[in-house]
């Protein structure tokens, strides 16, 4: 078996099996249940900057590429592009890993960017540290 395509270097923020549980009749998996996932990926390293909680604020791109399937293992890539005073930017790369005989293989199937903002207790803008 061999297996090629993840991006080298990187590690995956989440990386999960797609169930049948959340595929359309069609076979293909739900595309909310894909920006979910990708939500999730792209709060983890926002909320490790904004050392405390954030919020989605804002989906700037989030490109389809390719359908993923049940039984897919999907593996997210989240990696800050920008910090400002009270938000942080993140592109999310997601890839689909799906057996073919004895090959692995791998496809990237969405790229997305958001941003986070970093809340006070009160739901509040509040200043990202800046150690």
């Amino acid at each position: 078996m061999t297996e090629t395509g993840l991006p080298v270097g990187r590690i995956p923020v989440i990386r999960l099996p797609a169930t049948p549980a959340d595929a359309n009749k069609g076979g293909s998996i739900f595309g909310g249940w894909i920006m979910s996932q990708v939500d999730i990926a792209g709060s983890i390293p926002a909320e490790v900057v904004a050392k405390g909680s954030i919020v989605t604020r804002a989906v700037d791109s989030f490109e389809f590429k390719s359908p993923v399937f049940a039984g897919d293992l999907v593996s997210c890539y989240a990696e800050i592009t920008h910090i400002g005073r009270t938000s942080v930017k993140v592109m999310v790369d997601v890839y689909a890993q799906r057996r073919r005989g004895d090959q692995i293989e791998t496809i990237m199937v969405t790229e997305a960017s958001l941003v986070y903002v970093a809340i006070d207790q009160q739901g509040r803008p509040r200043a990202i540290p800046k150690d």
